[in-house]
């Protein structure tokens, strides 16, 4: 797009061509051409050394004649692209000028105006040459501007977020960021109704299909230009430009009612964006790919919106009415829906890449796997895993990590009645997809549950309560959560974890960091924790939890602890004198068998 110039309504409505008293007999539609230059002529022969876009001013002396040399001037002129034709009366033509002129320009659609007021010519010229230079600087200007902005925000390595928020706030026009299947990845409504402006967007966005990598679609008033890079485009920035007016750039419009005739009053068509604003939406796309191309061992764009309303959910930092408007643009409708919060992690004693075997096999774990970007890449694979499981489940809902260990999910389901068939048909197609499980085969046996194949792949899945609306979606993910942490050393083979499933070490683990419990903890078994430390050799904890876990069976649990009855008797004798209590009371047991309890989950992290 050419420079930004001033348009032959613009120039019409300057104070020099005002004091003219100018009429304009014919080309209306051409009054929004831009005047990229002023020329006097008063030669008919002026065409050919004329660049396109000038405004002609003429006195008409040296016209032509004859009514075939009036149509050849004004043609010669529409040939080269001139933005229109002044003449001033009183010299060549008294009471206006010939129809023969007028009916040739208007259907080249060439503006043709009088000047029905003697008026110097330089005084115009100096106006329009004024208001060129004026615009140029200030559009170079806001280039530089535009330009230091988005090279401020890539450098940051601002998310697409903040470069939306960047692009409407420098336009003072609604932006939206949507991948290639239509879906909002972000937006700026600048100021106006998001709801209106999101509303069916997927179906208004289908229909915006303007030519060319960065072109304006003046049906529905959306400056577009592609995003990406490397060949590889992953999605369209939109900047809705309003079009003509006195909107546009801040222009003063003419009024051709008032000022040339009731016969011109109809509407000017739609303007092009000034070039400010192209730059603008290229700046914002390069600024979006380059940040892509940074993060692009990170996660996707719509898993970073999904992470974004899950935590929103989570620590309260977004309006729920936000995050229902933000997830329906996504395509996740979570209004009129019941929702259940699930989270996804690996079990407590699964290996996280340290060089050991690798999960579930026995083998040797891949050597890229250590380090410290196992972590991350591990929870990746889960997380990837987890969002094909829903689309293998036909499920729709909110899904990423929530953290450095769990993957979360926010399904939306129709009726609460779908909710145990929702959450087993993902949790079966959790288990053909997990990241460490063999593609070609069923989960292997651990050893470690008498053969059986843990569900998942040594994954655990665990669910909240469901719920009637977004509002309580915390409360779900939530209860999902800590259900997952109390499962984390449950051997049993459930597919999915539900509160009723953790017991007695799950509500232990709930309340690991509750003080009174701690104190209970100290309470019961304080004294032989430091008679331990003072004497790391006999270590009568390990004696007493065999005792407790047999069942108070003295043999069972001389075996279990492989010594013999009589050092076995002995060290429970001893564990007597230091705990000062009754180890043949089935009530102090218990109470010593929950402490123990408690002290585990006091102690796992």
């Amino acid at each position: 797009m050419s420079p930004v110039f001033p348009t032959v309504r613009e120039v019409l409505a300057l104070d020099p061509v005002r004091h003219g008293a100018p009429r304009l007999v014919a080309g209306d539609v051409g009054l929004d051409r831009p005047v990229r230059w002023v020329h006097v002529t008063e030669v008919p022969d002026i065409a050919p050394l004329l660049g396109g876009g000038e405004l002609v001013l003429s006195t008409g002396i040296g016209l032509p004649a004859d009514d075939t040399g009036l149509r050849a001037f004004i043609g010669d002129l529409a040939d080269v692209g001139v933005s229109g034709l002044v003449v001033e009366l009183g010299r060549r033509y008294v009471t206006g000028v010939p129809r023969v002129m007028a009916a040739a320009a208007e259907r080249r659609g060439l503006p043709l105006v009088e000047l029905r007021r003697a008026t110097p010519f330089v005084r115009i010229t100096e106006a329009v040459h004024a208001l060129i230079v004026d615009a140029q600087l200030t559009e170079l200007r806001a280039t530089e501007e535009i330009h230091q902005r988005f090279t401020e925000l890539s450098v940051e390595g601002a998310g697409p977020g903040d470069v939306v928020r960047q692009a409407a706030e420098l336009s003072g026009c609604p932006v939206v960021l949507e991948n290639l299947s239509r879906q909002v990845l972000a937006y700026d409504p600048a100021g106006e109704s998001a709801e209106l402006l999101l509303d069916g967007w997927e179906q208004h966005s289908r229909r915006i299909r303007p030519t060319g990598r960065t072109a304006y679609h003046g049906d529905s008033g959306w400056l577009v230009t592609t995003v990406g890079a490397r060949g590889q485009d992953w999605g369209r920035l939109l900047l809705r430009w309003p079009g003509g007016g006195d909107l546009a750039a801040g222009r003063r419009v003419f009024d051709p009612v008032e000022e040339v005739g009731a016969h011109v009053g109809v509407a000017a068509p739609p303007v092009l964006p000034p070039t400010r604003l192209t730059i603008l939406v290229e700046r914002a796309a390069s600024a979006l790919a380059l940040g892509r191309l940074i993060r692009r061992d990170a996660e996707g764009l719509e898993r970073q919106i999904h992470r974004t309303l899950l935590t929103a959910l989570l620590d309260h930092s977004l309006p729920v009415d936000q995050v229902a408007l933000r997830a329906r643009a996504l395509g996740v409708v979570l209004e009129r829906r019941h929702l259940v919060g699930v989270m996804v992690r690996h079990r407590a004693d699964e290996p996280a890449g340290e060089g050991g075997p690798a999960p579930e096999t026995g083998h040797p774990a891949d050597p890229g796997a250590g380090g410290p970007a196992a972590g991350p890449a591990r929870l990746r694979d889960l997380a990837e895993a987890v969002g094909q499981a829903l689309r293998e489940a036909k499920l729709t809902g909110l899904t990423s990590a929530v953290d450095d260990q769990a993957v979360g999910v926010l399904l939306a389901l129709p009726e609460p009645a779908a909710e145990e068939r929702a959450l087993a048909a993902f949790a079966a197609a959790l288990r053909r997809t997990r990241p460490d499980a063999a593609a070609d085969g069923p989960a292997r046996p651990t050893g470690r549950t008498n053969g059986a194949a843990r569900p998942g792949g040594g994954l655990l899945v665990a669910a909240g309560s469901v719920v009637a609306g977004l509002r309580e979606a915390r409360r779900s993910l939530v209860e999902a959560r800590q259900v997952a942490d109390a499962a984390r050393r449950d051997r049993r083979d459930l597919p999915i974890f539900r509160l009723p499933h953790v017991g007695l070490a799950g509500l232990l683990h709930l309340l690991r960091d509750e003080p009174r419990l701690q104190t209970f903890v100290e309470r019961e078994l304080g004294a032989l924790l430091a008679y331990d430390a003072q004497h790391p050799r006999e270590q009568l904890l390990g004696t007493l939890r065999a005792y407790l876990e047999q069942g108070r069976n003295k043999s069972a649990a001389a075996s279990a602890a492989h010594l013999s009855r009589p050092a076995f008797y002995e060290r429970l004798a001893r564990i007597r004198r230091v705990l000062d209590v009754d180890l043949d009371s089935v009530e102090a047991c218990l109470s010593l068998h929950v402490a123990l309890l408690a002290l585990d989950a006091v102690r796992t992290p």
